[in-house]
């Protein structure tokens, strides 16, 4: 059983930097596939970014690519999702989520097995 536990949200004006942290318990993250979504006010959950185990692959939204960054440090169990230019419209309560495979299906949410309770990130115009 793995326990995700995100940290990191908070309220900021548009054009700041968040980071956001998810730290893994009960087993090490070193070999599951993680990615973080989002979901904003009465819209449904949608992917944001994607990284393997192996470091060697990483994917993002069109929405978000060239200003969030997704990185993960496997000593620590911790995978971070840094969010530089925010827009009002990345703000969502944003969840990361692992699964112990990795394959084309990263940006359905439902083949993932764990989740976290979820950050909020407000960005203000």
């Amino acid at each position: 059983q793995v326990q995700l536990v995100e940290s990191g949200g908070g309220l900021v004006q548009a054009g700041d930097s968040l980071r956001l942290s998810c730290t893994a318990s009960g087993r090490s993250l070193r070999t599951y596939a993680v990615a973080w979504f989002r979901r904003a006010p009465g819209k449904e959950r949608e992917f944001v970014a994607h990284i393997n185990w192996s470091l060697s692959n990483t994917y993002y939204a069109d929405s978000v690519k060239g200003r969030f960054t997704i990185s993960r440090d496997n000593a620590k169990n911790t995978v971070f999702l840094q969010m530089n230019s925010l827009k009002p419209e990345d703000t969502a309560v944003y969840y990361c989520a692992a699964r112990p495979v990795d394959n084309s299906n990263y940006r359905y949410f439902s083949s993932y097995n764990y989740w976290g309770q979820g950050t909020q990130v407000t960005v203000s115009s």
